[in-house]
């Protein structure tokens, strides 16, 4: 092989696939073996962690997978999508735009919210009670970014997100059998207990909340809290995205045309152009 052919083949480097003709492995798993035996939530732990989860540990991260699926046509990311379906595009541009509404503060948060309980834990491990490790950490998540704590509170769901004691109660379940250690279990409960008390009112663990405690016990890097969020939300955006392609409409816009955005003349005080 020549100098240039290797350079050539060195450019991308992976360890995810290995594909040449006649041959498709995926972490050193032919693809022959996988197909039938795997479930897609296993598929995702493999292509992402580099080896094949638990059953138990799958079953866990597919039932996080399923509770963010979908919110509705009044999610921005839903939204985005089916505003999109009606503008002539494909079903994959479609699916584009719902999920690129996936920031810091919609669907996003759940990676912030895996390094709050992660700094948490830090601190656990260096000495301090639950008590004192919550509160430090909250100080220095206020300190960074603000009053308002990613994985907590929610427009619609108060006090409860319906989707949180669910999952939550599974993590239970799963540290009972073994499956994960329960600890950030712990830590989100107690993060939500200390935002209460500070705001005086009870307040909902979300969904980015509860998902992040599972990414977390189950062992995933903050930034996959995000990807994976995106991944289930994907599923929703397609479904809203497809049935607003069967019920037709054109260029819909986020409001039905007889209401129109309120118009704010310019201040007073603003300066006449020369």
């Amino acid at each position: 092989m020549s100098e240039d052919s290797e350079a050539a083949r060195r450019w991308w480097r992976t360890s995810i696939i290995d594909m040449e003709p006649g041959r498709i492995a995926f972490r050193g798993f032919p693809i022959e073996s996988l197909i039938g035996s795997v479930s897609f939530g296993q598929m995702i732990w493999l292509m992402t962690r580099g080896d094949l989860p638990t059953p138990e540990q799958a079953a866990l991260l597919e039932c996080a997978l399923v509770a963010g699926v979908d919110h509705g046509p009044q999610a921005p990311s839903i939204a985005a999508a089916r505003m999109a379906a009606t503008c002539g595009v494909g079903l994959n541009t479609v699916m584009a735009t719902g999920v690129n509404m996936l920031g810091d503060v919609h669907g996003g948060a759940g990676e912030q919210c895996a390094m709050l309980y992660l700094d948490i834990a830090k601190r656990l491990d260096a000495g301090a009670t639950m008590d004192r490790a919550t509160e430090a950490g909250l100080d220095a998540w206020r300190a960074r970014h603000g009053k308002i704590i990613s994985g907590f509170g929610h427009r619609f769901h108060k006090p409860v997100d319906p989707r949180a004691p669910r999952l939550m109660a599974l993590v239970r379940d799963a540290a009972a059998a073994g499956t994960v250690s329960g600890r950030f279990a712990e830590i989100g409960e107690a993060v939500q207990a200390a935002v209460g008390a500070a705001r005086g009112a009870p307040i909902a663990m979300n969904i980015d909340g509860a998902t992040a405690v599972v990414f977390c016990e189950l062992g995933f890097a903050p930034p996959l809290s995000r990807g994976l969020f995106c991944l289930s939300r994907s599923v929703g955006v397609l479904a809203h995205g497809w049935e607003q392609m069967q019920q037709g409409g054109r260029n819909k816009g986020p409001m039905p045309p007889a209401f129109l955005p309120l118009y704010e003349p310019p201040s007073a005080t603003a300066s006449e152009p020369d």
